[in-house]
């Protein structure tokens, strides 16, 4: 890396933004391709429109005039500004290693500071992080408690209280199903009771997960109930609490050996850049929809009313409905 522009090679944006999006292709999945190909335009984008046609020639200045005018231009929220300016701060990095940028000028990228109350009510888990906190639990702690609970959020976008209510005899490996069952006499309740309940079908990729759980890691422990919980702790059921930390903890980046921007190095303290486990199920329910799994399909297995799935759920970015909307136009 370089800190003299002198020392640059003159590459133009969108080139670089080509070599940086196969770069991210052999090491990461097509999701988090996917991501990044979006959030990358708009810095292509304002530098078409402002005459830079040489990457060298990016300043700190200019950095911030882009972040002025992604605001202005495309109406976004600061949570969602945040996540495309720390995309960004990557791509520069990556750009300074193939002498593109001044080896500094990454750091020099604004990232808002979001309160934690206005992140929790639209954060979301999105498939590029879900995925790669995946990857990493499945290498690193396999079928452990922790990486059941982030999967089985994740597959099947159910909320806490419906994790915390499954028992053992809920679980179908052969035939690949949960069942969901509202049980307010024994301690467990789903939200919407008995209307909730219902049977979730789950992958292969899950049953095997499970089933390797239950066999070598599941602690054999019943509750108050003397019923047997899928998920337990040495006191038997594992609690809404004990849920949330493992969230917290798991989506945390520091927690995968990872920067984050603003994180605090402290044990009492939560990493500001960990998701809710409300935030799981939000981006469940997008990636399915993204994946154009009908709404209705969505809306039967996550148990929400369409309404609701669009006001509270959908997260998709409209370059991704429009992309989606255009692949059924085509086909007509």
């Amino acid at each position: 890396m370089t800190h003299n522009r002198d020392e640059l090679d003159p590459i133009d944006p969108g080139t670089a933004r080509e070599l940086y999006l196969d770069h991210k292709k052999t090491h990461c999945t097509e999701a988090t391709v996917t991501g990044h190909y979006y959030r990358t335009q708009h810095i292509v984008n304002w530098c078409e429109e402002n005459g830079i046609n040489n990457l060298n020639d990016l300043t700190g200045r200019d950095l911030h005039e882009f972040r002025l005018w992604h605001m202005e231009r495309n109406d976004i929220k600061q949570i969602t500004l945040r996540q495309h300016m720390c995309t960004l701060r990557v791509f520069l990095k990556w750009a300074a290693s193939i002498e593109a940028v001044p080896a500094e000028l990454y750091d020099k990228v604004m990232i808002p500071d979001v309160g934690r109350s206005e992140r929790q009510r639209d954060e979301m888990l999105d498939s590029e992080n879900a995925e790669e906190i995946l990857e990493y639990l499945s290498r690193y702690h396999y079928a452990a408690r922790k990486h059941i609970i982030i999967a089985l959020l994740w597959e099947t976008g159910i909320r806490i209280g419906a994790a915390v209510s499954i028992d053992l005899e809920d679980v179908n490996l052969d035939d690949g199903y949960i069942e969901l069952v509202h049980r307010p006499d024994e301690g467990t309740t789903l939200k919407n009771g008995k209307s909730g309940e219902r049977p979730v079908a789950i992958t292969d990729g899950l049953s095997e997960l499970l089933e390797e759980y239950i066999e070598n890691n599941r602690l054999d422990s019943v509750d108050e109930y003397d019923r047997d919980p899928l998920i337990t702790s040495k006191f038997g059921r594992l609690t809404r609490g004990s849920y949330r930390r493992a969230v917290y903890q798991t989506t945390a980046p520091c927690f995968r050996g990872e920067p984050c921007p603003g994180c605090i190095d402290s044990s009492d303290k939560a990493c500001p850049e960990a998701v809710n486990p409300h935030a799981i199920r939000r981006g469940s329910i997008t990636h399915y929809l993204t994946k154009d799994v009908p709404v209705e399909v969505v809306s039967d297995r996550m148990n929400v009313s369409r309404d609701v799935l669009d006001q509270h759920y959908d997260r998709r970015s409209e370059e991704v409905k429009l992309e989606q909307r255009r692949g059924y136009v085509t086909e007509i």
